[in-house]
């Protein structure tokens, strides 16, 4: 298999609007790992001005499909079967980013961690698990 770029995994997201409008970039991609931001915007607060879980958990999930895809090439039908957030500490009012690690791939499923931090912080605001489901190859829509 052919390395996958971040651009490539960029693309993708863009073309099935997994890129929250633009919102979140993949800045590193490799070694079983990705790096993802999240640009952070008034509409991702809830009140009291800390940015959303859903936003938290979404930047979480596309890090580890970003992840993923570079391990296993760009297979979209690769779906989310779980994820278990754990908030650590309110975020703060600024961009956050998503260290994602595969820590097993397997022919079917995929597993994972991701530690999100806010912009400049050193202690993470929440660490998340996930599983993937692989498509068996015969049910893969590579692009």
């Amino acid at each position: 298999m052919e390395k996958i770029t971040a651009r490539q995994v960029q693309d993708l997201l863009h073309d099935y609007q997994l890129d929250h409008d633009g919102h979140v970039t993949i800045e590193s991609l490799g070694g079983k790992s990705a790096r993802a931001r999240f640009e952070v915007a008034k509409k991702h607060l809830r009140p009291g001005d800390t940015v959303s879980g859903p936003t938290l958990m979404a930047l979480a999930d596309v890090a580890m499909y970003a992840a993923l895809l570079g391990e296993i090439g760009l297979v979209p039908l690769a779906v989310t079967t779980n994820l278990n957030i754990n908030f650590l500490r309110k975020p703060a009012q600024k961009d956050v980013y998503a260290e994602a690690k595969l820590l097993k791939v397997g022919k079917r499923l995929a597993v994972g961690e991701v530690t999100l931090y806010s912009d400049g912080e050193t202690e993470p605001v929440a660490h998340v698990t996930c599983t993937y489901s692989i498509p068996p190859p015969k049910h893969r829509q590579d692009r």
